[in-house]
């Protein structure tokens, strides 16, 4: 919808512009209910990064933060969670991208000049990792050994 936007606030066509704005709203908000309402049903415990969305909507990745709805999404799959009995928690996310996922080491690369780097190898254990889907696996590691601290043996 970025084109059609783009040409009626060129047009300087105000009632359009707000209906576009409005149809994006609601598209984007389909796709975060269909999607946390999928993922609550198909898992038994949710674990999610404390990501600061309002802190991250002040930098050039503005946009691309807005328009995905993080805070929205984190919202609804907690209440979601909660009516469904699923297991939600907020993990702390600090250091997940510069700790070895396989040997626990933080040998990652660190730093303003380190966030470029999408690839790292460990210098521990050897083992290659992506930055992102590393950061996933030390925050699923974390919330399970929550997890595993949460539950009351009667």
């Amino acid at each position: 919808m970025q084109a059609p936007l783009a040409v009626a606030q060129r047009a300087g066509k105000r009632a359009r512009v707000k209906s576009i704005h409005a149809k994006i709203a609601n598209r984007r908000k389909d796709y975060l209910h269909k999607l946390s309402t999928s993922l609550v049903a198909g898992h038994g415990a949710i674990f999610v990064g404390d990501v600061n969305a309002a802190g991250l909507a002040k930098t050039r990745m503005a946009k691309s933060v807005l328009d995905a709805g993080w805070s929205t999404f984190r919202t609804m799959l907690q209440y979601k969670c909660a009516d469904a009995g699923v297991w939600f928690e907020q993990i702390n996310e600090a250091y997940s991208t510069q700790t070895c996922s396989a040997c626990g080491a933080r040998g990652g690369p660190g730093g303003l000049k380190g966030l470029g780097i999408r690839e790292w190898t460990c210098p521990d254990c050897g083992v290659r990792h992506h930055r992102d889907v590393n950061s996933a696996r030390i925050i699923l590691a974390r919330g399970r050994a929550r997890l595993e601290g949460g539950i009351l043996v009667l």
